[in-house]
């Protein structure tokens, strides 16, 4: 029986002397810190529960580290890199680690925020995001890539927390109720500092999530079964820009007058002087199907 083919994986030595032979610095603008840490890496895939017809998309992959463990886990992987250097080292680091699984491996030089489609179609997102765009990478990918089912990603610990949370929670706001459209997400677990190289000054954590439908508007008229995602997060923009007073007023402009607001939000069964964060993602679809016309 032929034995499965593995990736041998990077260690603080491995990552420092290809950094050296690429001439590679992290830098804080492109919000590169890179894992050094063979067991955290296999933590993140053991926890991204990938089958071996997945198509993971990895976005700043970096020196390799979490791409040479998801290579051996998954049928594919695409790692979208937005350093050029980076991107053009990350095919010979894979045959240089993993010979017999490079092939599995396209790298697009990009940015996260442009890609619009990948062939294969990924199946799975598994990333350590750049912690300085993080939120609108998730958003970004799961509104362009309507094929991903799932995803773990690593981000800083408090964001996290907001994009985990739910109605009522003090972390609960606006990114909170985006993800919710796409998916359900939960906290995965922390990530020890000391695994990334150069040490970040901010504590790290797992984000676990897998796609849903999204919420419909309001089944009892035939033309709101839908709203569309754009209105929906415009009106939880509007709604969280004054989080600290009711709705009734906070949603004056987006309605035309605080009585068209309070008219919208009685229709939609919700009550006027509620506030933003005690509301969900279905109440606020229900919500953006109200809105006056």
């Amino acid at each position: 029986m032929t034995e499965p083919a593995t990736s041998r994986l990077l260690g603080p030595a491995e990552v420092r002397a290809l950094a050296e032979r690429f001439g590679i610095r992290p830098t804080k603008k492109l919000g590169q810190n890179f894992v050094h840490d063979p067991n955290t890496v296999r933590r993140i895939v053991r926890a991204a529960d990938l089958t071996a017809e997945d198509v993971v998309v990895e976005v700043g992959p970096g020196l390799g580290s979490l791409t040479l463990a998801l290579l051996p886990a998954a049928a594919h992987v695409h790692a979208v890199e937005i350093d050029p250097a980076l991107a053009a080292a990350l095919p010979g680091t894979a045959a240089e680690f993993a010979p017999a699984l490079a092939d599995r491996l396209t790298v697009t030089n990009v940015d996260a925020m442009k890609v619009e489609a990948l062939d294969p179609a990924p199946t799975a997102v598994v990333a350590n995001l750049p912690y300085n765009v993080g939120v609108p990478v998730l958003l970004h990918l799961l509104a362009a890539l309507p094929s991903l089912e799932k995803g773990l990603v690593m981000v800083q610990q408090e964001v996290v927390d907001r994009l985990a949370a739910g109605p009522g929670s003090k972390t609960y706001g606006v990114p909170s109720v985006k993800l919710a459209w796409f998916a359900d997400a939960r906290r995965a677990g922390p990530v020890p500092r000391a695994v990334f190289w150069p040490v970040p000054n901010v504590d790290s954590g797992l984000l676990a999530f897998t796609r849903r439908d999204p919420p419909p508007g309001d089944g009892a008229a035939a033309d709101r079964g839908r709203v569309d995602r754009a209105e929906v997060f415009a009106l939880v923009d509007a709604a969280f820009a004054q989080r600290r007073k009711a709705l009734r007023p906070a949603l004056a402009g987006w309605a035309g007058s605080p009585a068209a607001a309070e008219e919208a939000l009685r229709a939609a069964g919700i009550d006027p002087m509620a506030r933003a964060e005690t509301l969900g993602v279905e109440d606020f679809a229900r919500l953006a199907a109200h809105r006056p016309r």
